[in-house]
């Protein structure tokens, strides 16, 4: 598997690796045939349900990490995984969000998802 590399959607910039938005929502004031990224997947992100309880509060961050996890197990097979596990698999790939806290944000978890499943140990 290639270098699965996360940052916010003004991170970017044309480059070498297939970058991919992946959240629920588009973000504000960009039109879509501008969009600086390759793709939009929305259905890997967190559910809207999710994403709302979690609110980016810290004391929330663990729960929200399983919760996710959970969430993407219940979708390991569905496409937009297997689209991006196989993009992976071919380029590097970077993950984006609007979100501010890219670390406190779902991608860490998406990304660790991904490289878990590329070995074989999410079952």
């Amino acid at each position: 598997m290639h270098e699965i590399t996360l940052g916010r959607i003004r991170d970017a910039s044309p480059s070498p690796v297939w970058r991919v938005l992946a959240d629920m929502l588009w973000p504000r004031g960009i039109a879509k045939a501008s969009a600086p990224w390759d793709e939009w997947i929305k259905d890997v992100a967190p559910s809207t349900e999710l994403r709302q309880w979690y609110g980016h509060e810290p004391e929330r961050q663990q729960a929200f990490r399983d919760r996710y996890w959970q969430e993407l197990m219940a979708r390991r097979d569905d496409a937009p995984l297997n689209e991006l596990m196989g993009r992976a698999e071919r380029q590097p790939v970077m993950l984006l969000t609007a979100t501010k806290d890219i670390e406190r944000s779902h991608l860490p978890v998406l990304r660790d998802f991904l490289r878990d499943m590329q070995h074989g140990r999410t079952q």
